[in-house]
């Protein structure tokens, strides 16, 4: 595995080494001891989660909060999405900076989502399969969220504006100005 670090604190780009014959192909996806190494300390992934999204889908922004913020380990298993992360820690060095990353079915590279980061992505394919792992249970009472569309984000999620297929949910998530408000 080659991990390499991105322009926002703890956030890593994890590329694995793909064998290949006649057969087909062989990749190893996670190696705790490796991952640990690079961060400089534990983690422990205790939930696994797998989506399936259409193209024009745009997921997110999501994280949790407090005690219950998740670190992430995201990839594609099928297709291809435009991954986007926030960094929303007001100690960080990278505080309200953005990184997006294409990940695919091609490339299996996977990210590193710090705790504190939203997370998102947008389906740039017919149909993608998305898996994860968080280093934290799912709670409802943790869960928030930015406006995807937030001005001073100015993301291009690489879906145009019509064929855009967003949640309900989503759509009435606050902006980054007033989810910063709510901390």
């Amino acid at each position: 595995m080659i991990i390499e670090k991105t322009k926002l604190k703890d956030c890593l780009i994890i590329k694995p080494r793909i064998f290949k014959d006649e057969r087909g192909s062989f990749m190893e996806t996670f190696r705790l001891n490796i991952l640990e190494e690079v961060l400089g300390r534990e983690i422990k992934f205790v939930q696994d989660n797998q989506s399936t999204s259409y193209y024009g889908s745009i997921r997110g922004l999501h994280l949790q909060v407090g005690e219950k913020s998740q670190a992430k380990l995201v990839r594609v298993v099928k297709g291809e999405v435009l991954d986007v992360v926030v960094d929303l820690r007001p100690d960080s060095p990278t505080f309200k900076q953005k990184f997006s990353y294409h990940l695919n079915d091609k490339n299996n590279h996977q990210l590193f989502v710090p705790k504190g980061c939203a997370h998102g992505f947008a389906c740039l394919s017919e149909e993608v399969i998305f898996a994860y792992k968080c280093d934290t249970y799912y709670d409802k009472n943790a869960e928030r969220g930015i406006y995807f569309a937030d001005k001073n984000l100015n993301i291009d999620w690489k879906i145009p504006e019509k064929d855009r297929i967003i949640s309900e949910k989503d759509a009435s998530n606050p902006s980054l100005s007033e989810f910063l408000e709510e901390i």
